[in-house]
């Protein structure tokens, strides 16, 4: 129930900017302002995350999360009543202000349920969304607009959170330990190790969506790739970070942190220089884009497991919170300052993707030396006792 939910929350944030040169041509929006878009989502995903990390812990776990999802299926409908780029920014602000503290829940929640030694996998089951979202939701999200128009994925995918809303009410446990314990909350602390592990997502968080929100316009417009195809790319791409997703889960776990990010980051790097530079790029759109992303998510993976070395399980629902506030506040600055970067053309031909793809390579060749100093300063637990927290 956990991965259906935030698979669909994810689809909800994964779909909007593909469907970007659908929607910008539908509401007269520039082709190089569509990084507001994504901006304002993660700008509002950011303010409550902070917020959350005050009040989040005060409600019963299940009855939070149907919330966020109820309120997520209906702003991100409201985005299909926009008319222009104020409507549409409210709505997409709207859905990032359920959509960050929803998946902050889910993970808190299958944290709450599940014993340390079965925690990876329950994990990963529940982060595997991510990809699943880019094989399936994308590529059908991109299919209906093309069918369907713009506005059609906005009510699908709105329609379908509500439902879950009502199943996860349903099906899921009421969880409330945290509020029977006689332990008093205490703030967070920016140590040595909750700082690092921000260093290190914000050098990849940053740098990735920098250039994520322009890449379907900048492959239909100055590729000459197909409208028609361009869910092909997202299909090839999450299967294949699917894979390795796992296959850097494992080799995290028996040689450390710091070689899959290595590999990872100088994968992203070679893909986005042989993807832009050249006219045309040597690599083909689709081993660009596949590389890119998958080598991303594989980055993506093994960070966030090694920053769950961080938090006590006493401050563990607080600092996710954080975590999630700090990384929506990353990708909102990436998603609007690489309007800095970029002009259009009549045509929708993005000028300025030379620089932003060399400050893109720059800011993701930090992340292994963050990493490095992560895995220094992350203690390393034990498994404390455990007893699930419902009622």
């Amino acid at each position: 129930m956990l991965a259906g939910v935030h698979f669909i929350n994810l689809v909800d944030f994964v779909m909007v900017m593909p469907m970007g040169p659908d929607f910008a041509g539908g509401l007269g929006i520039r082709m190089s302002d569509l990084g507001l878009v994504g901006g304002a989502y993660t700008a509002a995903a950011t303010v409550v995350g902070l917020l959350g990390t005050v009040f989040l812990d005060r409600f019963e776990r299940r009855a939070a999360l149907t919330a966020c999802i109820a309120g997520l299926g209906l702003s991100t409908a409201a985005g299909a009543l926009a008319t222009g780029m104020p409507s549409m920014l409210a709505a997409r602000a709207a859905a990032g202000s359920f959509g960050g503290l929803a998946a902050t829940l889910c993970f808190s929640i299958v944290t709450d349920l599940t014993h340390e030694s079965r925690r990876g996998r329950a994990i990963s089951v529940v982060a595997s969304g991510y990809s699943l979202a880019t094989i399936v939701g994308v590529p059908a999200g991109l299919e209906l607009s093309r069918r369907g128009g713009w506005r059609a994925p906005f009510l699908v995918v709105g329609g379908v959170a509500l439902v879950l809303a009502g199943a996860a009410r349903a099906v899921l446990p009421a969880v409330r330990g945290h509020l029977e314990t006689k332990e008093k909350p205490a703030p967070l602390k920016l140590d040595a190790g909750m700082l690092a592990a921000f260093a290190a997502f914000g050098f990849a968080i940053f740098g990735n969506f920098l250039i994520v929100p322009n890449l379907p316009a900048y492959l239909e417009f100055n590729l000459g790739f197909p409208r028609a195809h361009l869910g092909l790319l997202y299909l090839f791409g999450g299967a294949a970070s699917l894979v390795t997703m796992r296959v850097a889960g494992i080799w995290a776990d028996r040689k450390g942190s710091l070689p899959p990010v290595i590999t990872g980051t100088v994968i992203v790097a070679l893909c986005l220089f042989f993807g832009v530079y050249g006219s045309p790029p040597p690599l083909s759109p689709i081993l660009f884009f596949t590389g890119f992303l998958s080598a991303n998510a594989a980055r993506w993976v093994v960070i966030n497991a090694l920053t769950t070395r961080v938090p006590s399980p006493s401050t563990r629902a607080r600092f996710l919170s954080a975590q999630t506030a700090f990384s929506h506040a990353v990708t909102a600055a990436a998603s609007m300052g690489s309007t800095m970067f970029l002009t259009s053309d009549g045509a929708g031909r993005l000028s300025g993707m030379g620089r932003l793809t060399a400050a893109t390579i720059g800011l993701g060749l930090m992340t292994p030396l963050a990493v490095a100093y992560l895995e220094r300063v992350a203690p390393k637990r034990v498994a404390e006792p455990f007893a699930p927290l419902v009622s």
